[in-house]
């Protein structure tokens, strides 16, 4: 064989050797993707191991809500939306309630990203279809991913905010690019993507409120609408999504009716009076006293705790630090002394709260003991611009021994305000330099937890420190908290099991003047920027556990929070005509793969025509 044909063969060989590598290391189509780790569920699950495939369907149920509505669009900051307007879309993956972050294909077929998932790539079904019978097109998820960014809550401009470009690669195929930097938790943040139709609002405002039902694609349609009153969801028969094993077993009820109530106490009333139908409660004293009815007695109404396993979060009294007298971390850990969990857990509580410490609370996300050796690698370089404490001690909020008095905390209490400038004067504490008195209000959405905060305001009066409750309606509330108009307010962060790129939402510093962020404290500290973003390139699960460590701590030492108090099951009323998967997975009862059994319904009615 000639030279030349040596070299011909040669380059030959070297052009199917680089294909084969090239086909090698390009990622492949995957029914599903996981944060860390493998899929529980392959590529021909059949359904998830929490519901019941052979679940009826059928049957009405009505639902509770307070306050009222105004808009049917839940993607804006404008308006109130109605409960369940959600339950319209689609997203391109959705999750699974049995792992820690993993999701399967629902509008997307298949995802596939990279090892270094620099990109992801979604290639819609076939047989994905809007409700008017128009197919989904790559088109509605580019036109959905620009929507949202630009005219949407601000929430969706910090949780995209790493997404360089949206690429349509053909009809059905759409790829995301990322910005420089590790983002681990970007493809399944776009397969959280809510799909919205192109055709619909192309004649319409989408920033606007409105009361028109929307088109979607999802499992229910709005069948009617009475504004700050109610909203009825239908069942679509011809769900072009309703055999996928990712919704088999759910999606049981005909329709779902949202009924709104002024508060809860009459929510409750109507609850018990069998105006509605299932009731999750957050209050320990009406789930101890408000449910000592006929209908509990007989039976008809059922009280059930379902434990879970899932994050607790952080709630808590929270300060705003866009108010001075909020600056110095001293002032915020001294009223800390003033809230006594103890005494509100046994004379409030009935005893059914543990107190919370941490921002990932009742979860291994928590940071407990002293920082480990790979938590001390993210935060020594940080060591001049961190209090002290987060390396020599381990965060645990003030205690007393429960018998409502206090006096020793609020000593200490009194000391912190005096060192920090805020001294007594004619029994008011005042700064010893403007003479500006310590006094400021706090912002609450619901009477009920008025018993929680005139306890802390009698204690904080023992300081000299004047704290007002003030309770005002649904829309007021939602507009002060959206423009940070407000002292100190309630607040609450829930966490999932694998936290990510939301975390720029509750303490970035870009989220601190964005209106209707959830940074309601106001934070601006480049550590936690920092270490946020040290979470979000998390490559495995222990560099996640130790990134939520490391940044928990932080949050605890800077005392941006006075700590709450959580439960570890969720608190269930429901009235005896449902039937229930015989498993509840980690993160707790699902209920929309409940149904309504008819051999109950049935009794139930009889039941109730007999009393």
């Amino acid at each position: 064989m000639s030279l030349r044909s040596l070299s011909r063969l040669f380059v030959v060989f070297i052009g199917i050797f680089s294909a084969h590598a090239v086909a090698a290391d390009e990622p492949q189509p995957a029914h599903g993707i996981a944060m860390h780790g493998d899929l529980k569920y392959g590529p021909d699950f059949k359904h998830f191991d929490y519901v019941n495939p052979d679940a009826p369907k059928g049957g009405n149920i009505r639902l509770g809500a307070i306050g009222g509505f105004d808009s049917l669009n839940p993607f804006i900051i404008k308006g109130n939306a109605a409960g369940g307007a959600s339950f319209v879309y689609d997203t391109l993956l959705t999750s699974s309630a049995d792992e820690a972050f993993s999701e399967y294909g629902l509008l997307a077929k298949t995802v596939r990203t990279p090892k270094d998932r620099s990109w992801v790539e979604f290639t819609l079904r076939d047989e994905a279809r809007w409700h008017d019978g128009q197919p989904i097109t790559a088109d509605d998820v580019i036109f959905s991913f620009e929507t949202l960014v630009s005219k949407g809550a601000p929430f969706y401009r910090f949780y995209y905010s790493s997404v360089a470009k949206a690429q349509k690669i053909g009809p059905k195929t759409v790829r995301f690019e990322f910005k420089p930097g590790e983002n681990r938790e970007l493809p399944l943040i776009l397969g959280q993507l809510t799909v919205l139709p192109k055709h619909y609002w192309a004649t319409r405002e989408f920033d606007a409120t409105t009361l028109e039902p929307p088109l979607g694609s999802g499992p229910y349609r709005v069948q009617s609408v009475d504004a700050n009153r109610s909203i009825v969801l239908e069942r679509v028969k011809d769900y072009w999504g309703k055999d996928l094993a990712v919704n088999v077993g759910q999606d049981n009820f005909e329709t779902i009716e949202f009924e709104y109530y002024r508060d809860a106490q009459v929510s409750i009333e109507a609850f018990t009076g069998g105006r509605f139908d299932y009731r999750q409660e957050n209050s320990s004293k009406a789930w101890a006293t408000a449910y000592d009815v006929p209908a509990v007695k007989n039976g008809l109404i059922k009280l059930h705790k379902f434990t879970h396993n899932r994050p607790a979060g952080m709630q808590g009294f929270a300060f705003n630090l866009r108010r001075e007298m909020f600056a110095d971390p001293m002032v915020r850990q001294a009223l800390g002394y003033a809230f006594d969990f103890e005494w509100s857990n046994k004379n409030l509580f009935y005893g059914q709260y543990s107190r919370s410490r941490s921002f990932f609370e009742n979860s291994e996300l928590a940071a407990t003991g002293l920082p480990s050796k790979a938590e001390l690698a993210l935060l020594e370089p940080y060591k001049d611009k961190l209090p002290a404490e987060v390396f020599t001690k381990e965060y645990m909020p003030p205690k007393s021994d429960g018998s409502g008095n206090i006096r020793g905390n609020l000593r200490i209490a009194s000391k912190l305000l005096s060192d920090a400038g805020w001294v007594i004067k004619d029994g008011v504490r005042v700064n010893e330099k403007t003479g500006q008195k310590l006094e400021f209000e706090i912002l609450l959405s619901s009477p009920l937890f008025e018993r929680v905060v005139l306890p802390f305001a009698k204690n904080l009066e023992k300081l000299g420190v004047i704290a007002h409750a003030r309770t005002v309606e649904t829309a007021q509330y939602r507009r002060r908290t959206d423009t940070f108009d407000y002292d100190m307010i309630v607040s609450n962060w829930g966490q999932s099991m694998s936290p990510g790129n939301e975390q720029r939402d509750f303490w970035g510093s870009a989220a601190a003047d964005q209106q209707g962020s959830r940074n309601s404290v106001g934070i601006k500290n480049p550590v936690i920027d920092a270490l946020i973003e040290k979470l979000i390139a998390a490559p495995d699960r222990a560099a996640l556990i130790t990134a939520c460590h490391a940044l928990d701590r932080v949050l605890q030492w800077q005392h941006f929070v006075i700590p709450h108090f959580y439960a570890g099951y969720d608190r269930i009323a429901y009235w005896d005509k449902f039937g229930q998967p015989k498993i509840t997975p980690a993160q707790g009862t699902q209920f929309l793969t409940w149904w309504v059994d008819p051999a109950k319904e049935k009794a139930l009615l009889a039941k109730k025509g007999s009393n």
